[in-house]
């Protein structure tokens, strides 16, 4: 069943007299409890995208269509929330975990008498320790910061939770860890996600379906085996074979 689609999604910004495409074209379905991968280089309309599908900024043609058994009227809260990558952005380094998650927990409608055991519930399944709860979020390690930002999240229990280079700046265990966390949440709570990454080998391990994005546009898309067993697209086999490499697609085709 597929959570929504998105038809036909375009976005530009105009610049003097100059306007500028960032999207052209998109389109794909995204399917409950499913984990879809959007991966390209920086600068290749990921983030917009994601933006436009959690409703921080509107597209400037085509639409997203929910399907109808997702209620959003009786919410308290989006139905859609980005981990984004820098924690302070959803994050008060100044705050208790304890007091943060609490207000989230609130918001949702969550009785006073209930907060404990939903506080502990959702604090222990992204792995934060009870021996954290007072510490403030300038107090975490950076791999605690987004522990805690991803709890916050959770708490107003999202139909989609999109994840921004959430592996970004990590060492590789750090990675594996967090790889391992995304399949616990999605796998206990059926949760769907969208998981923005240019690093095609880490979607590997967490996605079922994987989206190209170059320049704005979808090169490639389909389930993560097919993607990399068989690529057809000459961007989607550069992204494969060097992302060693500190090139870009441009730089590896230049007669110069």
């Amino acid at each position: 069943m597929n959570l929504f689609k998105i038809d036909n999604i375009g976005y530009y910004v105009q610049q003097m007299n100059n306007r500028i495409e960032i999207l052209k074209n998109i389109s794909f379905d995204i399917e409950h409890g499913k984990i879809t991968g959007i991966c390209g280089e920086s600068g290749g309309g990921k983030s917009t995208l994601a933006k436009i599908i959690a409703g921080i900024i509107n597209p400037t043609s085509g639409q997203i269509t929910w399907n109808n058994e997702y209620s959003f009227e009786k919410r308290k809260s989006s139905p859609v929330q980005i981990l984004f990558q820098n924690n302070g952005e959803i994050l008060n380094p100044f705050r208790k975990i304890i007091s943060i998650i609490d207000e989230a927990l609130k918001i949702n409608g969550i009785e006073k008498k209930d907060i404990p055991a939903e506080r502990e519930s959702v604090l222990n399944s992204v792995g934060i320790k009870p021996g954290l709860y007072n510490r403030r979020g300038i107090e975490l390690s950076g791999g605690e910061q987004q522990r805690a930002a991803l709890a916050r999240l959770l708490c107003v229990k999202p139909f989609l939770l999109i994840l921004d280079e959430p592996f970004s700046a990590q060492d590789i265990e750090s990675q594996l860890s967090f790889v391992k966390l995304f399949r616990h949440l999605n796998l206990s709570y059926n949760l769907t996600m969208i998981c923005i990454s240019h690093d095609l080998q880490i979607l590997r391990n967490i996605t079922n379906k994987i989206i190209i994005l170059r320049n704005g546009e979808i090169v490639e898309t389909g389930t993560t085996e097919n993607v990399f067993d068989n690529p057809q697209h000459p961007y989607t086999k550069f992204l494969l074979s060097a992302e060693s490499l500190e090139l870009s697609y441009e730089d590896l085709h230049s007669e110069n």
